[in-house]
């Protein structure tokens, strides 16, 4: 396993799928100047669930550059799976946040790894359904989202079984709505057929897999009943096609199970068989009192009937049955790399050592993408708390120009972004996604390299 550093995204990378003026709310907006700003803050849905907090663009850039970095490397054939645990942000749209979503890394790589793959397949097993990344290829062909989520008043809302797409993208939606209850065998039983037909008919030259984990027994958001073991199984039967895969995190919100899970099915795609005795450490007392990486399902009742799952099945097998086999584009010329590969640096210490070591946490300190350590996590834009700041410092005149620069500022980022019009309907966001998704341009794919991981170490961050 290779541990890399990925480069930290920029707001012009953020922009290739999300609003200019989305963006530049994210990079302005902290939690000493929101007030100053309760209509941006409605418009862009940044309240109850989605809170602004310091250092919020920071952790946006961080989990993005490490997805679409992680398809960066896919593309160049440095590996052929990659791992970016912080990813898998899969409800926010175009022109907002939702969910615990601020920005879509995975739309981002997944049009990254369209610049030289001609189909790419998206798998999401978080609890929820996918609506941020089905709406924006909703009218493509070139992604196939597949979701296996619970349905019926729940959140999003969205995800029916007769949702499968417009236009260029009819059949290319695939949703598996559920029911409370259900268990490994059941799901599993339901996940392979429909994977091997979306396989069969589909042929994906890469495959973005979300591993969300409140699917799992237990968690505090969830109500399914899996097991360790059943949902990792989901992740190593996508391993036997040999397509190139990035796996990304997701939901999960009883963190020691998220912990647990995420541990095993990183030795699954290595190819380990973990014990499950859990080795002593400094957060031990978290995994009490079993001290076991697996976690016993419950007995909860399973309200996903046969009749019920086989009826799905069939109306999913039956819509796959109608899309052409293998659907092409033409060759055109592929568009630059949105993060340079040779600003993906690989930690060189030990990645089990905690925090990455002395020598990465060095290099963080000397990275000047980083923020300085007496910053904190604010963000980089200058706020009204920054100027009363360096008034007692640099004199009355200094800081009369900062709140110059500063009014300026707020004018050019937040001003524009009040007057404008309100944002479209999902459906043209979906289309013009799905065009965007359809207009970027591929070389032909071949053979990978070889294995390897990629992980993010900015997780203390």
């Amino acid at each position: 396993m290779k541990v890399f550093r990925p480069a930290l995204a920029s707001a012009e990378d953020m922009t290739k799928f999300h609003s200019d003026e989305y963006i530049e709310f994210l990079r302005l907006i902290t939690p000493d100047n929101q007030h100053e700003h309760m209509r941006q803050l409605k418009r862009f849905n940044c309240a109850e669930d989605c809170p602004v907090f310091d250092g919020l663009f920071n952790f946006c850039q961080i989990y993005t550059g490490g997805s679409v970095g992680g398809a960066v490397q896919l593309n160049h054939k440095k590996t052929d799976t990659v791992i970016n645990w912080a990813g898998g942000l899969h409800h926010a749209k175009k022109n907002e946040a939702s969910g615990f979503c601020y920005v879509n890394d995975i739309v981002l790589a997944i049009l990254e790894l369209l610049k030289a793959h001609q189909r790419v397949l998206y798998i999401d097993i978080d609890i929820h359904h996918g609506d941020g990344v089905e709406e924006a290829f909703y009218t493509t062909d070139r992604v196939m989202t597949v979701s296996f989520h619970k349905f019926g008043e729940y959140f999003p809302g969205t995800g029916h079984l007769q949702d499968v797409g417009q236009h260029r993208g009819k059949y290319y939606s695939v949703n598996v709505p559920l029911k409370d209850g259900i268990d490994d065998e059941a799901y599993v039983a339901l996940f392979k057929p429909v994977m091997a037909k979306v396989m069969e008919m589909y042929q994906p030259d890469a495959v973005v897999f979300q591993s969300g984990a409140d699917s799992l027994t237990g968690d505090r958001l969830g109500c399914f009943n899996l097991s360790i073991r059943g949902h990792g199984e989901c992740l190593k039967y996508m391993q036997t096609f040999g397509v190139p895969l990035l796996v990304l995190g997701g939901g999960g919100y009883t963190i020691r199970n998220v912990a647990r899970c995420w541990t095993y099915e990183t030795g699954c795609l290595l190819g380990h068989d973990l014990e499950n005795k859990l080795p002593v450490n400094d957060y031990s007392e978290y995994f009490g009192p079993t001290h076991e990486l697996q976690i016993a399902p419950s007995n909860m009742e399973n309200q996903n009937t046969p009749e019920y799952l086989q009826g799905v099945l069939n109306k999913i097998l039956e819509n796959l049955s109608k899309i052409p086999p293998k659907p092409s584009v033409p060759f055109h010329d592929v568009p630059p790399d949105a993060i340079d590969p040779d600003s993906i640096g690989r930690v060189k210490e030990d990645p089990d050592q905690k925090g990455g070591g002395a020598e990465a946490e060095a290099a963080r300190r000397s990275d000047p993408r980083e923020l300085e350590p007496e910053d904190g996590d604010r963000d980089d834009k200058p706020s009204r708390h920054d100027a009363s700041a360096k008034e007692e410092a640099d004199g009355e005149k200094k800081v009369k120009e900062e709140k110059v620069e500063g009014a300026e500022a707020v004018k050019a980022e937040l001003g524009d972004a009040a007057d404008a019009k309100d944002p479209e309907d999902a459906a043209d966001e979906a289309q013009d996604a799905g065009k965007d998704a359809m207009d970027v341009d591929e070389e032909a794919k071949s053979p990978g390299k070889g294995a390897g991981i990629m992980a993010s170490d900015h997780g203390d961050q």
